[in-house]
C-alpha cells in the first residue's frame, strides 16, 4: 500500500465536513511540534435516543498540514459523525492499534472504514503522529465536553502527546 494512497489523497484534496461550525460544546487546538501540522476541532454531543448515551451530532475542524493529517481529520469526521460516542471510541481503538502496529495490522474496514487507507502509514513512525493528530484532538475535545472516554484506552503504547496552542 502506498504511503499516500489514492484514498488518502482524495480525502486531503476534498476534506469531508471541513470548516468550523456551530453549535459546538468544545473547541480544541492541537499542533504536532515535529512537523507543524495543526488542527482546530469542535465537537457537539447530544443524548442518544432512549437514553442510550451520547451521540456525536457534529464534529467540525480546520486542519493545516500534510496530506496524511488533513485526510485523517476528514476520515475521522466521515466515520464518526452521527454515531454513538461508544462506537466512535471503538473506531479510534482499532485505528490506533493499526497505526501503532509498525505495519503488522492491516486494519479492518468493518472497524475503521476509510481509515484502513492509513495502514501503510504504520511503517513510517514519524508519520503516525500526523495520522493520530486529529484523533488526539478528538479525544481531548470529548474529555473536555465531559464525555467518558475511558473505553478509548488501548493496549498499545499511546500516541505521542501533542502540544496545545
Amino acid at each position: 500500500m502506498d504511503l499516500y494512497g489514492e484514498l488518502i489523497l482524495d480525502h486531503a484534496r476534498r476534506p469531508q465536513h471541513a470548516g468550523l461550525r456551530e453549535p459546538y460544546d468544545v473547541e480544541v487546538n492541537h499542533v504536532n511540534p515535529t512537523c507543524g501540522d495543526e488542527i482546530s476541532l469542535r465537537v457537539h454531543l447530544v443524548e442518544g435516543p432512549d437514553g442510550a448515551g451520547p451521540v456525536l451530532q457534529d464534529v467540525s475542524y480546520d486542519a493545516l498540514g500534510c496530506s496524511i493529517s488533513v485526510a485523517s481529520a476528514s476520515v475521522l469526521a466521515e466515520e464518526c459523525l452521527g454515531r454513538p460516542l461508544a462506537d466512535t471510541l471503538t473506531t479510534y481503538r482499532h485505528l490506533h492499534a493499526m497505526l501503532t502496529s509498525k505495519g503488522t495490522d492491516p486494519g479492518d474496514p468493518e472497524q475503521v472504514g476509510d481509515g484502513v487507507a492509513f495502514a501503510g502509514v504504520a511503517r513510517y513512525p514519524a508519520r503516525v503522529k500526523c495520522a493520530l493528530l486529529p484523533w488526539s484532538a478528538y479525544l481531548d475535545a470529548l474529555a473536555r465536553a465531559g464525555a467518558d472516554i475511558s473505553s478509548a484506552s488501548t493496549s498499545t503504547p499511546s500516541a505521542p502527546t501533542m502540544e496545545e496552542r
